[in-house]
């Protein structure tokens, strides 16, 4: 028993290997840790950039639609309300979209330039510019400045050309309006040979630039190999086809001025309709214009056995307000001319046509159609006018 000490207090040394001092407990450590506020600081960094990879990009002014776009998609791609792209637009929830069609996905507009009067009232046209802008402008209407100049709804304008501006005042602020007649920002040049090039600028349409050489739409589409729904962008070159190898293009009464919105077979069919039953009553093209707006934001320019309540038709006209019955209402023809209405309105007394407004012919689109539609979107007719303008040259 006297020696058992000795050996066990030699065996727990080696065992537990203290073999060097132990480190002083009040030592820095070598390695120290963060702080709790530094790694909260480094979730928050983490959670915030996290957070900005996966925000919607901002939303633009507007937004030209591609197919297979729904206003649903467009609105959660730029994170905003379905129901404030609905608005913004004069839609409903049942409404159609299309490729090529502009939707606003903002009201925020760049401020313009206060335009300069010459001394007489007269003013110098800028590109881009429209008879009904420019009357806005200066407090007046589009009637009074056509008037002052011997112009006519269907008359072309041009930058440099300069017009009168009856009791014109240079200090009124400018107002957004609906265009009348858009402008013609590049001369009419001549096409000679197949091989004339034309480099697209912002703002033109097949169209529009169709009537600048004296061709068919149809002519260009098909010498650059394209289809009713392809877009154009500035800076692509296209082959110009010349007027010997393209049927005369039907004169316009005044260019499209915008995106222009492509028809399938069955809308273009009721377009020709609409089309060829005022001029048949003598509408002036602006009226044309006008009823084709309408139909378009009624129906898609489709003869539609339902809409909202009992609506029906190409201008969605409701039996239950004195239209007529659903199968007369449900005739395009018979539609058409109750829109156009004026001496030949078959519901004379009971509903009134577009000629039986007075004064239309000072309105804007929206105005006029409102004037006759009474819709609860008053606003939704004005984004169809370039593309009217555009479906009357090619189908008239």
């Amino acid at each position: 028993m006297a020696t058992m000490p000795v050996i066990l207090a030699g065996a727990m040394t080696v065992a537990l290997n203290i073999t060097a001092p132990a480190d002083d407990a009040s030592a820095a450590p070598k390695r120290p840790v963060k702080q709790k506020s530094e790694l909260a600081k480094t979730l928050r960094e983490i959670l915030l950039t996290s957070a900005k990879s996966n925000a919607a990009p901002a939303a633009p002014t507007s937004y030209t639609v591609r197919p297979g776009d729904s206003v649903s998609a467009i609105a959660s791609r730029f994170g905003l309300p379905t129901a404030s792209v609905l608005a913004l637009n004069g839609l409903s929830w049942k409404s159609l979209i299309f490729p090529g069609q502009v939707l606003k996905l903002s009201t925020a507009a760049p401020a313009a330039p206060t335009p300069a009067v010459s001394v007489g009232g007269r003013y110098t046209i800028v590109p881009g510019e429209t008879i009904s802008a420019i009357a806005a402008r200066f407090g007046v209407t589009a009637q009074a400045v056509l008037t002052a100049n011997g112009l006519g709804w269907s008359s072309i304008i041009y930058p440099g050309q300069t017009i009168a501006i009856p009791g014109a005042s240079a200090s009124l602020p400018i107002q957004t309006v609906a265009d009348v007649a858009p402008v013609s920002s590049v001369p009419a040049p001549a096409a000679s040979t197949p091989t004339t090039t034309y480099t697209i600028v912002a703002g033109d349409t097949v169209s529009a630039i169709a009537a600048r050489f004296g061709v068919t739409t149809a002519a260009i589409l098909a010498a650059n190999g394209m289809g009713s729904s392809t877009i154009i962008y500035s800076g692509r070159t296209l082959v110009i086809p010349s007027r010997s190898t393209s049927p005369q293009a039907a004169p316009t009464a005044a260019p499209a001025n915008g995106a222009v919105t492509p028809l399938t077979e069955e809308m273009a069919a009721n377009a020709r309709l609409i089309i060829r039953t005022g001029q048949r009553l003598g509408v002036p093209d602006r009226g044309i214009v006008i009823a084709l707006a309408a139909a378009m934001q009624e129906s898609g320019l489709r003869n539609l056995d339902h809409g909202d309540r009992d609506s029906l038709g190409l201008f969605q006209q409701r039996p239950s307000t004195g239209w007529g019955t659903p199968a007369r209402i449900l005739d395009p023809v018979h539609a058409a001319e109750l829109f156009y209405g004026g001496p030949g309105n078959p519901n004379a007394g009971r509903t009134r046509g577009l000629l039986d407004i007075p004064n239309w012919q000072s309105m804007t689109v929206t105005q006029a159609a409102q004037a006759v539609q009474i819709s609860a979107f008053p606003d939704g007719y004005a984004k169809w006018e370039s593309s009217a303008w555009s479906w009357l040259a090619r189908y008239r």
